[in-house]
């Protein structure tokens, strides 16, 4: 990682102007009608820029993303407020009727990660077995643990494989570097979706149905937003984030206090970030049932888009991209599982004729967890977001358990 003493700009107001020119620059050129950006966003996507350039700022020196606190921040206010404002417009129906595909295509990811750890260590073994002798299949619990629910069950695996620090800390980085790869790859994958929603052969009438109906909405209610309607929003977006952190605090302490028989932990259901997520969806959900939806109209998922890019640009700084030339082997181990949970996906998204959609958001709901998941589910509809969220929800409550299965595979397979 950068040393912070030697990064260029270490003030963290500095680091925000930067990333909001990188932003402003972005959908500038996004919005050129002619020229070089035309051409250049015709095959590029513009989330993509959003993701990397930060991610190369932060690579040669210009910035730290490691000890930046904007992280953490858009993660706490700027995530759960992003998803009040893309709840309040949704149409529950149309989600539900998205059918069962979208929970099998979760449920593939979670099995394409459980098989790529053991193919990707039987196959190291095979390359270089050097890479995977000693204990590196405990390092590998814990992407295991991160990959199926999020960072609550990565620590548990820690904990119950007794991985040393060090190689905690070596799987971390391919932790970060391959989910990140992977993440840009669903996102340019994205921008291409009818072409490969026709190679799939998918049905997705259910998901154009939706994006049909928020379309439609929007033409009903769209009219030019007053500073009311904008202090409405905001006062929606960001309060009901201040209430899930309000609720979240005591009902985490009060979890904390129960018996450790109870083994509620293994649910993530002791980590805070869990229930803010919770507490903004459902509100978020709740408020779609309301007058409120009618802000809509005036932009409320365009600032909730707004608060999304700026939490996509912080994920973005997190990823040194120098670290690919340290541990390159163990980064082949990483590439080579991800690519068994790619195909997997791939296969099955193929052979049931699901949608791009699902196979994108299931897989982000897995590896990424609800800080990523509704960022890939935006990119093909912001309507779609909330699907993400549900989706990762499940990925918590599924992390202990399925990254302790592949753990005694791999310590069997180890010994």
């Amino acid at each position: 990682m950068t040393n912070p003493a030697h990064a260029l700009i270490n003030n963290d107001a500095v680091v925000l102007g930067l990333l909001a020119a990188i932003l402003g620059f972005v959908f500038w050129g996004a919005s050129r009608e002619q020229g070089f950006w035309k051409k250049f966003y015709a095959v590029i996507p513009a989330i993509l820029p959003c993701y990397l350039l930060p991610a190369i700022a932060n690579s040669i020196g210009v910035i730290d993303g490691a000890s930046s606190g904007l992280y953490p921040m858009a993660r706490d206010y700027l995530l759960p407020a992003s998803l009040v404002l893309f709840c309040l417009a949704m149409d529950i129906g149309a989600i539900i009727r998205l059918g069962p595909k979208a929970l099998v295509m979760f449920f593939t990811g979670t099995v394409g990660v459980m098989l790529g750890a053991w193919v990707a260590f039987a196959a190291m073994g095979v390359i270089h077995p050097e890479t995977v002798a000693g204990e590196t299949w405990r390092g590998m619990t814990t992407i295991a643990g991160s990959w199926i629910g999020g960072g609550a069950n990565q620590a548990a695996m820690k904990e119950v494989f007794a991985v040393p620090s060090t190689l905690f800390g070596q799987f971390a980085a391919v932790d970060v570097i391959v989910a990140y790869l992977w993440m840009a790859t669903l996102l340019f994958m994205a921008s291409r979706a009818e072409a490969i929603d026709r190679w799939l052969g998918a049905d997705n009438r259910a998901v154009e149905d939706l994006k049909q109906r928020m379309a439609s909405f929007h033409a009903q209610h769209t009219r030019i937003a007053s500073t009311t309607d904008v202090m409405l929003i905001f006062a929606i977006g960001i309060g009901v984030t201040g209430l899930s952190h309000f609720l979240a605090e005591p009902l985490v302490a009060w979890i904390k206090s129960l018996p450790a028989t109870w083994r509620l932990q293994d649910y993530s259901l002791d980590s805070r970030f869990f229930w803010i997520v919770i507490f903004a969806t459902t509100f978020g959900v709740l408020l779609s049932l309301t007058r409120a939806r009618k802000l809509e109209g005036a932009g409320a998922s365009k600032i909730g888009t707004v608060f999304l890019y700026v939490l996509i640009a912080t994920i973005g700084m997190q990823m040194d991209l120098a670290q690919l030339a340290d541990k390159p082997l163990l980064l082949l181990l990483g590439l080579i599982w991800i690519s068994v949970h790619a195909g997997l996906m791939l296969l099955v998204a193929k052979l049931i004729r699901a949608p791009l959609f699902f196979m994108a958001v299931g897989s982000q709901a897995n590896i990424g967890g609800a800080a990523s998941a509704p960022v890939v589910a935006s990119a093909f509809h912001p309507a779609l977001a909330p699907v993400g969220v549900l989706l990762s929800v499940l990925g918590y409550a599924l992390g202990t358990y399925g990254a302790y299965l592949t753990g005694i595979v791999l310590r069997a397979m180890a010994t």
